[in-house]
């Protein structure tokens, strides 16, 4: 079973925190026990887990990322967003989490962001529950 989770972002940078929705794909599907695949089938757009409390470490984040691949910079590529696409490639695709007791395995201050790069657009993230054996 594959969903999708539709996000618009508003900024040409912004993380946004998309747990609850995974959760509720988790508990929907009935899963006890399993693997939940999380997936961002776009080039200049991310998935990563870490502290959904406090929000100035989002920002951390972002600030360092910002810094260390610039919007503009000696890049060949000519669409304007290689920036995008660097810090797709350090961040990654996807996330795998655990389920157990159809609840997704996550640390205390864990959540699951979506991250983009070269917005505001219209994206999606796939996710894949697979149950246990």
């Amino acid at each position: 079973m594959i969903k999708s989770i539709n996000v618009k972002t508003r900024s040409h940078t912004e993380f946004v925190n998309i747990t609850s929705d995974v959760q509720k794909i988790v508990k929907e599907s009935g899963v006890k026990s399993g693997i939940c695949y999380v997936y961002v089938p776009h080039t200049t757009a991310g998935v990563t887990i870490n502290e959904g409390a406090d929000p100035s470490v989002v920002r951390d984040i972002q600030v360092f990322l910002n810094n260390l691949v610039p919007h503009s910079g000696d890049y060949m590529h000519m669409e304007g967003n290689s920036d995008a696409h660097i810090k797709t490639t350090l961040v990654g695709p996807s996330q795998i989490i655990i389920i157990d007791d159809r609840k997704l395995l996550l640390g205390t201050w864990q959540a699951i962001f979506f991250c983009e790069f070269d917005g505001a657009r219209n994206r999606r993230v796939n996710v894949k529950i697979v149950k246990e054996s």
